[in-house]
């Protein structure tokens, strides 16, 4: 009975130690993938309508909607939303760049927005809902430089000019957490909007097939 005992306990022992080995493992990968990830930030006007093309991706981990750009720190909504902060809405998309590139998340971005429009998308007027692509190296500056003139000289636009705008990142910060996935939250509301705003029928008037809404 003692020997069946001991044994009883040795393997248990080996038990707890294969399982707090595996789950040493399962951190080491999550720590990994988290130091894989590189973050791109974008204003596209009413952040609820940017997070969801960024999501259907592959390889993007995560998005998060909240405020850049601006002069006063941990902004409210409700202060954003008077245009006196200098924050635009804006989106963050932690991405792992070996599945997905960040030429793909500028294509995306640019397909989302009217980058010819001053201060304003579709229906909501003001600077926080200026665009802008917030780089974070200057690899990402030169990429989105030249997407931006290789968008310019496409002719798409004719001869609006695009006043997007592309400057360095700056401190961002996360909006109210019931602004976060609000197209899944409240997702009658927020095709309503989207429809309603103009941006729906905008994209598909000038990217037609290639809307990526």
């Amino acid at each position: 009975m003692t020997f069946v005992f001991c044994t009883a306990v040795v393997i248990s022992a080996c038990g707890q130690r294969a399982a707090t080995s595996q789950e040493a493992v399962d951190q080491a990968k999550a720590k990994q993938s988290v130091e894989e990830q590189e973050v791109a930030t974008f204003a596209g006007g009413c952040f609820w309508c940017m997070e969801q093309p960024f999501d259907e991706l592959e390889g993007v981990h995560k998005t998060i909607v909240g405020y850049t750009g601006g002069h006063k720190a941990n902004p409210t909504y409700k202060e954003v939303s008077t245009g006196t902060t200098g924050h635009a809405e804006a989106i963050q998309v932690h991405y792992d760049p070996a599945v997905v590139s960040y030429e793909k998340l500028l294509d995306v971005f640019w397909k989302n927005i009217d980058p010819t429009a001053v201060n304003r998308q579709f229906n909501d007027a003001g600077t926080q809902y200026r665009t802008g692509i917030f780089y974070h190296n200057e690899e990402q500056k030169r990429l989105a430089q030249a997407s931006k003139e290789a968008l310019e000289a496409s002719g798409r636009y004719k001869d609006r000019p695009i006043v997007t705008e592309v400057t360095p990142a700056s401190a961002f910060y996360e909006a109210e957490e019931y602004h976060q996935d609000y197209y899944i939250k409240s997702g009658l509301h927020y095709k309503m909007y989207r429809a309603g705003s103009g941006r729906d029928s905008y994209l598909k008037k000038v990217w037609g097939s290639e809307s990526k809404h």
